[in-house]
């Protein structure tokens, strides 16, 4: 599985990742994690531990395009209250979060086709749906969107988008759209 590093162009003016970027970098790692645990049949809490203290996580080999050169480099910081309750809320209500997600697939797209990354990317954010009432489903549905696309460039980033997206109006989390009308609504 391939860690995404902290860019400079992520990082706030005086240089330092944002709140922002680092709900991003937990995203990317609680799907990372779920692989992991998937993988492995490690316990989750070890995994959450593991990427907490940096052992599993923390570092990122990247190879330089031009050079082919492979270098070291630091993984953003990560919101660790986010990236605990993404993971733990997966392991704890899998069923149930497999169940909303093989309900909002499309025929194209049975379960069985879907790689351990992409079910760790659906899992992750019907995850963070179903928790993180404070982050707009829009946002979230976003965001592992944005994860698919660091690991895909097929369809994978839109049928993770479809799928989210008929998830999070089943359970209120974004209206259709143009449902929103007059001086109120906002993009």
């Amino acid at each position: 599985m391939t860690a995404i590093p902290l860019s400079p162009l992520e990082s706030d003016p005086a240089g330092e990742p944002s709140a922002m970027h680092e709900r991003s970098a937990a995203r990317l790692a609680a799907v990372q994690a779920l692989y992991q645990i998937e993988a492995s049949q490690t316990p989750h809490e070890v995994v959450i531990k593991d990427f907490l203290i940096g052992r599993l996580g923390g570092l990122a080999v990247a190879e330089d395009a031009e050079t082919a050169q492979e270098s070291n480099v630091a993984l953003a910081t990560l919101d660790s209250e986010l990236f605990i309750s993404i993971v733990r809320c997966v392991q704890s209500r899998s069923a149930d979060i497999d169940q909303m997600i093989k309900g909002a697939l499309a025929a194209e797209w049975p379960w069985e086709r879907l790689e351990m990354t992409l079910r760790a990317i659906l899992r992750c954010g019907v995850a963070e749906l179903l928790t993180r009432t404070d982050v707009p489903g829009r946002a979230t549905i976003s965001e592992f969107v944005d994860v698919a696309h660091a690991f895909y460039a097929g369809a994978e980033p839109r049928m993770a988008n479809a799928v989210l997206d008929r998830i999070a109006k089943v359970l209120g989390r974004v209206e259709e759209r143009g449902a929103a009308e007059g001086p109120e609504a906002t993009p």
